[in-house]
């Protein structure tokens, strides 16, 4: 009985979400947030047992895997893989697998800059991160000439209001906040990962010819409240501003290294869904 109660629960919550692509609950949602804050933990303590320096350079090569992913979960959406593993490709197995890929080039590249076969570990892992993200990028070009829609209006449409939203954001932090740190290079691109989710979501949500929905618990009920998805700058406003000056604080007073892979983290929480909302916007998947 109880053992048919805890199969029912894991379909319910965990299996079913990721098969049919249903929508997150609040027992998903902080499942995965748990697991994630333990994984940053993980990630920390494996890059400090090998000896890799956790620093800006380590986080700036690392995201281009972050593009990747993202891309990676747009192949998923185009329906191009029909076998079981497309499940791979779905939150949150396809995390475990850019993971893994990220994992395999920087333990690789570190190796090699160890043994003297290259000078700098930084331009491989980086290189690497790239191309996959550009192969990424081909297929789903390929597939938009060939089987679907290029919407090169929605591609431009969407990262000028990125661009926009997140340069009025820097000079309102830098400007009249005098937050003087929100310029380092690291913040920058957390404010635009979000921003351009933020964008992405907005528009495909209250103007896409498709209409999308939100399927996170907290976005989806503001959208409800609000009545408009364009709320959801308010969300990543009300989230990523007392962020960065949390994150400020600690990087001033706390761990270094822990402040880097945490900043990462947020980059990803922003940026890869926002190009992964970005890919279907554009190819109308």
């Amino acid at each position: 009985m109880v053992l048919s109660a805890l199969r029912d629960f894991i379909y319910r919550y965990y299996i079913d979400p990721i098969r049919y692509g249903e929508a997150y609950t609040l027992v998903d949602t902080l499942t995965y947030a748990l697991i994630l804050i333990v994984a940053v933990y993980l990630v920390y303590r494996f890059l400090k047992k090998a000896g890799i320096t956790i620093d800006e350079k380590l986080i700036v090569t690392t995201i281009p895997f972050v593009l990747f992913g993202g891309l990676l979960r747009v192949v998923e959406d185009t329906g191009m893989i029909q076998s079981d593993l497309r499940f791979l490709l779905v939150t949150p197995l396809i995390f475990f697998v850019v993971f893994l890929v990220t994992e395999g080039s920087l333990l690789l590249s570190v190796s090699l800059e160890r043994k003297g076969l290259i000078r700098d570990y930084s331009r491989l892992h980086a290189g690497t991160g790239v191309t996959a993200a550009l192969i990424c990028g081909a297929v789903l070009v390929f597939f938009g000439l060939t089987s679907a829609t290029l919407g090169i209006a929605e591609l431009a449409i969407i990262l000028s209001l990125a661009a926009a939203t997140s340069l009025a954001l820097l000079g309102i932090l830098r400007y009249l906040f005098r937050w003087e740190y929100v310029t380092y290079p690291l913040y920058v691109f957390l404010i635009f990962g979000h921003m351009l989710d933020a964008s992405a979501t907005s528009y495909g949500i209250d103007l896409h010819a498709i209409p999308y929905t939100e399927v996170h618990v907290v976005g989806s009920t503001l959208i409800s409240l609000t009545g408009t998805a364009f709320s959801m700058f308010l969300l990543k406003l009300a989230v990523i501003i007392p962020a960065i000056y949390i994150l400020e604080q600690y990087r001033k007073e706390g761990n270094q290294e822990l402040w880097f892979i945490i900043v990462l983290c947020m980059i990803v929480l922003g940026l890869a869904p926002g190009i992964r909302d970005l890919g279907r916007m554009v190819l109308y998947v």
